[in-house]
């Protein structure tokens, strides 16, 4: 799990983070999984392999403000060859306040799609080991 503590620039004039800091907290999150995974951003490139987002979903259920520890869970929902879907759940303590979920494909230095299954089968793996049956990415 990771965890982000809202800092005083993230919040807009009413005192409340801004909505689109969220879609960062998110990759924030997923950066720090993969690394806990042992094949971080930085060990896929050298590898040649890209993950760009190619689609972004969030549900706001509470605000939050300046100060406020967010704990972040992220869970891969859905791996093929080609792509990888990832939710994510942000909570203050107990309470619930954004739910979201990202989509990503795998491009090769070319910026060409790839079957990272086929071609890169360690990094496959290590999606595949996240699945959310088999626990938390």
């Amino acid at each position: 799990m990771y965890q982000h503590k809202i800092q005083y620039y993230e919040t807009d004039k009413m005192g409340i983070t801004h909505h689109s800091n969220y879609v960062r907290f998110m990759e924030e999150a997923r950066s720090y999984a993969l690394e806990q995974a042992g094949y971080g951003y930085d060990k896929m490139e050298e590898n040649k392999i890209f993950i760009p987002t190619i689609s972004v979903s969030l549900d706001y259920k509470k605000t939050t403000t300046y100060g406020d520890i967010l704990d972040i869970e992220t869970k891969v929902t859905n791996l093929t060859p080609a792509r990888v879907e990832i939710e994510y759940v942000m909570k203050r303590g107990d309470e619930i306040v954004c739910t979201a979920k990202s989509s990503h494909c795998f491009l090769n230095e070319n910026s060409r799609p790839v079957a990272v299954k086929k071609t890169n089968p360690d990094i496959y793996k290590v999606f595949e080991s996240m699945l959310e049956t088999k626990g938390e990415l």
